[in-house]
């Protein structure tokens, strides 16, 4: 049996990372083929195919996902 690698995570250098109010994303791209994001405060994982992540990412950069209250 092969073993699954685990995901090894990193957060966004636009993330102000402060103990005392952890909300940052985090991101795992190291498991061939998936795209891990993970919520720093819950540690709540979602994952994504590669090419789900490589649809998604223009579209975000782009603004496409911003919330508007």
């Amino acid at each position: 049996m092969t073993a699954v690698p685990e995901f090894e995570f990193r957060t966004s250098s636009a993330c102000k990372y402060d103990n005392n109010n952890k909300l940052c994303v985090e991101v795992a791209t190291n498991v061939p083929g998936k795209v891990a994001v993970r919520n720093s405060a819950t540690g709540q994982t979602v994952e994504f195919t590669a090419v789900e992540w490589a649809v998604f990412l223009p579209g975000a950069k782009l603004g496409e996902f911003d919330v508007t209250a």
